[in-house]
């Protein structure tokens, strides 16, 4: 069972590597680097959405979920970039987007044309609830024929009826469509979502749902009829040799979100609480205690949808040390694209920002998802401009040492073959230093504003160097073997 405590690197295909020169990353770029992820010591790359789209959310806006968009390429690309990975070791998981679809996919395309068969597989009304958009605004937009249909993302994003019997086997096949084709798990995003509250109803008096979280607003979300899907995909994931894995983006409080995992629905569900708790020894134990709680465990401290870890954490020390304690802990980590250099948060110019939040809301991703640096490029030379501006010295950052440090805490990680169901005992001292003791391991945290004792037990990794009399300075974090 890889999935348990395997090493997952994320990728956005489009920020990833350009092999057709035009400024957007692709499959053959892909396939050209999957020896960079591999010689991170990776157990499986996730591609997040690369299917047909009109790309108004960047992929999550999709019109064809049995195809590959020609901006990254066709299916032959799609097959041998899985069959390198797979030369190369490498398990591969692709995204599914249930929740919603593209304005352009054909079925809604029929809704809008006013077929009423279509339209009972989105929702419509002539009387639109209050409910708000993730990405702002209201979560209605007006149809030409004067109702409205629902969108809990981007107007060009109506949501599916789950509600309506026809769904759940459409989805089906599209499971069995890329679970046919080799792939060795799906990511599911918005899993918390599919069902909305039988009826449309308004939101209960007082309730402002929190912006940017579905959660918010419990009528659109973790409805009790979601959890059957997944006890579907399960059985067909289970009917696969080896059986496929089911990760979920169910974006809930810890015990919502373990709900949805189990031996007859998914495998995992991302633990999100890192990627929102600041850098304090306290705040880190219990958020990780209680997500230990109810294992399997997926850690996560950067991915496409926030600011990266050296900038929100405020300096390329604590991601280091953050990248150190994630590996160290027992359950799966994701790493997402670049995290291996530190690679900081950037300030995209407003003018050049094409996050569809950022139009609605204010609120930008872009700066997380501006493209990787490589020694010969992220395009062939003379290609067209990338699609979100790279600042000047960008490449300085392959540099940094955080790159050896990758290789060496997962190689270590590996070598020591430690148990994900191994318990933990937690500690935080007066001068927030944080201890996770595992039976035959120890990691240390130095979260405060000076350095550190070591605890007992043999060096084995640190972040960064120990100070010249042996203490872990500020900022860094060392694995070591248990003094038990």
């Amino acid at each position: 069972m890889w999935w348990r405590d395997g090493v997952v690197y994320q990728v956005y295909p489009r920020s990833f590597a350009d092999a057709s020169s035009d400024g957007v990353g692709d499959l053959a770029g892909l396939t050209a680097h999957l020896g960079h992820i591999a010689g991170l010591g990776a157990d499986a790359v996730w591609l997040t959405p690369f299917q047909r789209s009109p790309q108004k959310d960047h992929g999550y806006d999709v019109s064809d979920y049995r195809d590959v968009d020609p901006l990254f390429g066709d299916l032959a690309a799609f097959d041998t970039m899985l069959a390198r990975a797979h030369e190369l070791g490498l398990r591969v998981i692709v995204d599914i987007v249930p929740n919603h679809c593209s304005d352009q996919h054909p079925i809604f395309r029929a809704a809008l044309s006013g077929d009423p068969s279509a339209r009972a597989r989105f929702h419509f009304t002539d009387t639109p609830n209050d409910w708000p958009s993730v990405f702002g605004g209201p979560a209605w937009t007006r149809a030409p024929d004067g109702s409205h249909y629902l969108h809990l993302y981007a107007p060009e994003q109506p949501d599916w009826n789950w509600r309506d019997p026809r769904t759940a086997p459409y989805f089906d096949e599209i499971l069995r469509f890329w679970l046919d084709r080799g792939v060795d798990g799906l990511r599911i995003d918005v899993a918390h979502g599919l069902f909305k509250a039988d009826g449309l109803p308004p939101l209960p008096p007082g309730t402002v749902p929190e912006p940017g979280r579905l959660r918010g607003n419990p009528l659109c979300c973790d409805q009790p009829e979601t959890i059957e899907v997944y006890r579907r995909w399960r059985a067909i994931a289970d009917g696969y040799d080896p059986p496929r894995a089911l990760i979920g983006e169910v974006n809930l409080a810890p015990d919502r979100a373990a709900r949805y995992v189990g031996e007859d629905r998914l495998h995992q569900s991302f633990a999100f609480e890192f990627l929102v708790a600041g850098w304090d020894a306290t705040t880190w134990r219990d958020t990780a205690a209680r997500l230990l709680e109810r294992p399997p465990v997926t850690w996560v401290v950067e991915n496409h949808d926030v600011v990266r870890s050296a900038t929100r954490y405020g300096n390329p020390d604590r991601a280091r040390a953050a990248l150190l304690t994630v590996l160290g802990l027992p359950g799966a980590t994701y790493l997402y694209q670049g995290q291996e250099y530190s690679l900081p948060e950037v300030d995209v110019p407003a003018a050049a920002r094409q996050d569809p939040a950022w139009r609605r809301s204010g609120f930008s991703r872009d700066g997380c998802r501006v493209p990787l640096p490589w020694r010969d490029g992220f395009s062939p030379p003379g290609s067209a401009p990338p699609w979100l501006p790279v600042p000047p010295g960008w490449e300085t950052h392959l540099d940094s040492p955080t790159l050896p440090l990758t290789r060496a805490a997962i190689a270590l990680r590996r070598d020591l073959s430690l148990s994900p169901d191994d318990p933990v005992t937690w500690s935080v001292d007066h001068d927030q230093r944080l201890l996770a003791r595992r039976p035959t391991f120890t990691l240390a945290v130095a979260m405060g504003a000076t350095p550190v004792p070591m605890p007992p037990g043999r060096v084995l990794l640190t972040s960064g160097p120990l100070t010249p009399c042996g203490l872990l300075p500020q900022d860094t974090a060392a694995w070591l073997t248990s003094d038990r």
